[in-house]
């Protein structure tokens, strides 16, 4: 993740193009420093960043289609995981940045949506009946899918979802020389109010590296080792 001193994390509040594309450099290059075999981020991230806001071609689905996994490419060995529970996210091909994608979803989307989604090759899974349950996802994504190891990119209510369910290994953060303070913006981790919030979460530092332009690298485990 990539956040100011006071853990926005909403780059469109930054207000100068030039100084957001240098520190997207710095995400970018250090992102490639990690071995993971698939990235989630959630649908508005996913929406604002990576679909195009492409809307869904819709179409009435032949027959009833049952709540189970689809592998849209068997082939495929690097991912984009997209936490969609409502099925809204529209997508040009099965693949994003050449990582073929695979769609969380919860058992009431609709027919229509799960026909649009086999019709692009599209893989999926459902983790509950109306709300996401992330243990569900991770085993899912392991047991379906060459996944040793998952990057989390954010929104800022992804994190705390699965910070709050104590699903966090690492956590590495690029803290940006900005102070930003937009009342009510996204920061780092978000826990929805319809959660019941666990305790505050112990981290235990492994690493500080100043960078250029005045950016600090931290890293932190969840748990000691």
């Amino acid at each position: 993740m990539m956040s100011s001193v006071d853990g926005k994390i909403l780059s469109a509040n930054w207000k100068d193009e030039e100084l957001t594309n240098t520190f997207a450099g710095y995400f970018e290059k250090y992102h490639v420093t990690f071995t993971s075999q698939a990235w989630m981020c959630g649908r508005i991230t996913m929406e604002r960043d990576f679909s195009g806001g492409v809307q869904p071609e819709l179409q009435p689905a032949p027959h009833p289609i049952p709540r189970e996994p689809f592998i849209g490419d068997p082939n495929a060995t690097s991912f984009a995981v997209a936490v969609d529970a409502h099925g809204k996210l529209g997508w040009d091909s099965n693949q994003t940045h050449g990582d073929h994608i695979i769609e969380v979803l919860t058992e009431q989307v609709s027919d229509e949506y799960l026909h649009y989604l086999q019709r692009k090759r599209i893989s999926y899974l459902f983790a509950g009946q109306s709300e996401v349950d992330f243990t569900s996802v991770l085993e899912q994504l392991a047991a379906l899918f060459p996944i040793q190891t998952l990057m989390l990119e954010g929104g800022g209510h992804l994190n705390g979802s699965l910070l709050n369910a104590g699903l966090i290994d690492e956590l590495s953060l690029l803290v940006l020389p900005l102070a930003d303070g937009t009342p009510k913006s996204p920061t780092t981790f978000e826990v929805s109010e319809y959660l019941p919030k666990g305790p505050a979460t112990r981290l235990y530092l492994t690493k500080v590296e100043q960078l250029d332009n005045d950016v600090i690298w931290l890293k932190y485990r969840f748990e000691r080792s």
